[in-house]
C-alpha cells in the first residue's frame, strides 16, 4: 500500500479482511485483487451506470495485471435486489463457469454488494468475492460487515446471509461522479456513527460536512475511515448482531417503513429514509424523557445545513396514515416477538436498542409529524 492509502482492518479471526480507503484503488484493483485470486480470473457483477463510468478503468487495470474477467451489468436502482435478479446472477455465473474457488467482484453501490453479495453466498454452497464500493453509502456501511441480501415484497432486506468479503477496495475518487443527492444520502449513514457512540465524530462533521460534501478529498478520506474504523470494531465484536451490532440500526425501523411506503424508488433513497429515521428515533427518545430536548433539533439543524432531507414533510407525494407506517414497521426484520426494535439516544454519541416502547408514544409521533408536513 502507499502512503495514499489508510487500512482499516476487520478482526474476525478466520474471515478477517481489509478495508483499504483512497483514491487511485480503482487504477490498482488488478494488483490489490490479484494476490487473492487461485487462478487469474474474475466474474464482475455490477449496474448500467457504474458500468457507464467506472467500468473502463476497471477492465483496464485487471487487463494490466493479466485478470481474465467477464461482467454482468445489471440496471440501476433497489428494484434489482429482487429474487428475479439473485436467480438472473446465479445462472449467469453457472452459465460461465465459475468455480467454487474463483472470485466475484461486487463493483457498485449498495444494491449491487447485496445482492452480489448473496449470490456468492449460495452459489455452488459459497465462492469468495470481493467489494468494490462506487457510493458513499456502500463505501462507509453496506459493503463492510458481510450483510448480504434481496428485498422481498413484504418488504427490505428479509431474505439474506451473513457473508463477509475477501476484501474491501473503497476509492475515495470515484464519489466525485455521484448526484450531489446519492452523496447526501449516503452521508445520512455517516451522521449514524456520530449518534450512535462518537460524539466527538459528530461535532466533526458538524464544522467539517459541507467542505467535504463540495468535495475536500482528504476530508473525505477521513470521513470514510472513520466511519469504516467504527463500524468495523462493532462487526468484529458482535458479527451476527446479537447485541451491540443492532446500533447500526439507529434511524432505520422509521426508515425502512418509510421505504416501503414509498416503493422502494426515487421518491426516497434509502439514506435519506435513514436520515428522516434518525431524526424521528431522537424525537422519540426526546418525548420519553430519555434525551434533552436540544438533541433533535441539533441534529436536523445539521441535515438541513447539508441540503438534506429531515422531516416527513421533504418526502414528495402521499404517505399512509401513523397506522399504515406502523404496520410497515411491523414488517422490519428487526421485529422480535411482535415487537419492533428501536435504537433510541440519551445523548448525542451514546445509543441504545429496546422493544420498551409505548406503542401510542410512537403513533402520536408519526400522526404529529404527518401532519405537519
Amino acid at each position: 500500500m502507499t502512503n495514499r492509502h489508510s487500512v482499516v482492518d476487520v478482526g474476525l479471526g478466520a474471515r478477517a479482511y481489509e478495508i483499504r480507503i483512497g483514491a487511485g484503488l480503482l487504477e490498482r484493483a488488478g494488483d490489490e485483487i490479484a494476490p487473492l485470486l487461485d487462478r487469474p480470473r474474475l466474474a464482475i457483477v455490477t449496474d448500467e451506470n457504474v458500468a457507464r463510468l467506472h467500468l473502463p478503468a476497471l477492465e483496464t487495470a485487471l487487463d494490466r495485471a493479466g485478470i481474465e474477467h467477464v461482467c454482468l451489468v445489471l440496471p440501476a436502482g433497489e428494484g434489482t435486489k429482487s429474487w428475479e435478479s439473485l436467480r438472473q446472477v446465479v445462472e449467469w455465473m453457472l452459465a460461465r463457469k465459475v468455480e467454487r474457488d474463483d472470485m466475484i467482484l461486487a463493483f457498485g453501490g449498495g444494491v449491487i454488494g447485496d445482492l452480489a453479495g448473496f449470490a456468492a453466498a449460495v452459489l455452488r454452497r459459497g465462492v469468495r468475492f470481493v467489494q468494490m464500493p462506487t457510493t458513499l453509502l456502500a463505501q462507509v456501511d453496506s459493503s463492510v460487515g458481510g450483510k448480504t441480501g434481496i428485498n422481498s415484497p413484504h418488504g427490505k432486506n428479509l431474505v439474506g446471509a451473513f457473508n463477509q468479503p475477501a476484501l474491501v477496495l473503497a476509492d475515495i475518487a470515484v464519489l466525485a461522479t455521484l448526484e450531489a443527492r446519492d452523496f447526501l444520502a449516503g452521508y445520512g449513514e455517516v451522521v449514524k456513527y456520530g449518534l450512535l457512540g462518537d460524539e466527538d465524530f459528530f461535532v466533526w462533521l458538524e464544522g467539517n460536512g459541507p467542505a467535504l460534501a463540495a468535495g475536500d478529498m482528504a476530508l473525505r478520506a477521513e470521513m470514510v475511515r472513520r466511519s469504516c474504523e467504527m463500524k468495523a470494531g462493532i462487526v468484529a465484536r458482535d458479527e451476527l448482531e446479537h447485541g451491540e451490532r443492532a446500533l447500526l440500526n439507529l434511524g432505520h425501523t422509521f426508515g425502512h417503513a418509510l421505504e416501503a411506503a414509498t416503493g422502494y424508488g426515487a421518491r426516497l433513497l434509502h439514506g435519506e429514509g435513514v436520515a428522516i429515521g434518525m431524526a424521528l428515533a431522537l424525537d422519540l427518545s426526546a418525548r420519553l424523557g430519555l434525551c434533552a430536548q436540544e438533541c433533535p433539533g441539533r441534529l436536523r439543524a445539521h441535515l438541513v445545513a447539508m441540503g438534506m432531507k429531515a422531516t416527513l414533510g421533504d418526502i414528495p407525494g402521499e404517505l399512509p396514515d401513523a397506522d399504515g407506517l406502523i404496520e410497515l414497521m411491523a414488517q422490519d426484520k428487526k421485529v422480535q416477538q411482535g415487537r419492533p426494535r428501536f435504537v433510541l439516544l440519551r445523548a448525542i454519541g451514546e445509543a441504545f436498542v429496546t422493544d420498551d416502547v409505548p406503542p401510542e408514544a410512537v403513533r402520536t409521533l408519526l400522526a404529529e409529524s404527518l401532519a405537519a408536513r
